[in-house]
């Protein structure tokens, strides 16, 4: 892997705007999308990427069911009635869209760091526009990029699953809205209807059981960008536990035993010096420094502290209350002083591709840069 400078494309701000990257600019006049630079790798480093990807997914899979079946609930900080839930959704296999794996990579190593099975961003970005920049500037060269084709052919083979509309609920903000907004356009491609709806906006029909958009129109199936671990802890609560079985939540509430950071502690325990897994556990003391403490619950880099022999680096933000896991430090290269981390994406059971994400900072968070590849 190697992290090579160029001239960024002459008005890539409009290009990618126009593409649906309506954020490429950070409110402080930095860049999020970053192509004055991109990471070449080998084919023969892309297989191995693409390898432990599903190497991982299988892995995760094993997990969870050793959970259920093993009762470890206890162990993620689940509620009772949410348990059943997961039983119950993890027998039936509803639909699962996509999911995100974190990687370290040192040119040798591949690591686990932690995986957003829930709500992943970053979609549109690896999918779309690392794609046609790669076309504008290198188009003798390839990309570990089969997302949009793979998205396209997962909804195709929901269709008769799902209702006849699927609805996108999202928060209001433009990376939330553009990542909805994709994965709609790729629903729309498999010839589904769909809907955008924003959170708050979501109803209840107390009287029927159901859950009804702005038009007290039933909403039979609901892509949700939001977290789990928020929306159990919200007012309608009762009426998501009591309507789970007739409303179709994507994604499934399952993933919740996937992008709980506890079971990076799990993990390590069923499957002890796994290449591709980092010593994880609930206690500090298994460490004599060279950790990073985790919360079970977060999102971009928020309340994350790693330390060496004291804190070298650390987050602030509003995580922690249900515990955290301490993971081994990794030592992540640096190109030119940046950090890269590699999102490897899974659509359902099938890796599909990677996106980049760095950093001047040891921690990736929600200004870290994204950053285009292709390999030879």
């Amino acid at each position: 892997m190697k992290r090579i400078k160029i001239s960024p494309r002459d008005n890539w701000q409009a290009i990618t705007e126009k593409q649906g990257l309506i954020y490429n600019t950070l409110d402080d006049g930095s860049v999020y999308w970053d192509e004055s630079a991109y990471y070449e790798f080998s084919s023969a480093e892309i297989d191995e990427i693409e390898r432990v990807t599903y190497v991982l997914h299988q892995l995760y899979l094993e997990a969870a069911q050793h959970i259920i079946d093993n009762d470890w609930f206890d162990k993620l900080k689940l509620p009772a009635p949410i348990i059943q839930l997961i039983k119950k959704a993890w027998d039936k296999e509803p639909p699962a869209i996509y999911g995100r794996m974190d990687l370290g990579y040192d040119g040798k190593n591949i690591k686990l760091l932690e995986y957003n099975a829930d709500t992943p961003t970053a979609l549109v970005e690896a999918s779309v526009i690392q794609w046609y920049w790669l076309q504008d500037k290198f188009p003798m060269y390839d990309q570990f990029n089969s997302i949009h084709d793979k998205l396209v052919a997962k909804w195709t083979d929901l269709k008769g699953y799902v209702d006849k509309t699927v609805y996108f609920a999202h928060l209001d903000n433009n990376e939330d809205f553009m990542t909805v907004a994709y994965l709609a356009e790729t629903a729309q491609n498999a010839n589904l209807s769909t809907k955008f709806i924003l959170i708050n906006d979501i109803g209840w029909d107390e009287k029927n059981k159901y859950f009804v958009d702005m038009d007290n129109r039933q909403m039979a199936t609901i892509f949700k960008l939001y977290p789990y671990e928020w929306l159990i802890h919200e007012t309608f609560v009762g009426g998501f536990v009591g309507s789970y079985d007739y409303t179709e939540w994507i994604e499934p509430i399952w993933k919740m035993l996937w992008s709980n950071k506890a079971i990076l502690a799990l993990l390590w325990e069923l499957n002890p010096n796994h290449p591709n897994l980092l010593p994880t556990y609930f206690d500090a003391k298994k460490f004599d420094g060279n950790y990073v403490k985790k919360p079970i619950y977060s999102r971009e880099g928020a309340n994350i502290e790693i330390v060496t022999d004291q804190v070298i680096a650390s987050t602030d933000g509003d995580y922690g209350e249900e515990g955290f896991v301490y993971q081994q430090l990794f030592n992540i290269p640096t190109f030119d002083g940046n950090y890269p981390i590699i999102g490897t994406w899974m659509i359902d059971q099938d890796a599909a591709g990677i996106g980049i994400r760095e950093s001047t900072t040891i921690i990736t968070d929600n200004r870290s840069r994204f950053v285009p590849h292709l390999f030879k």
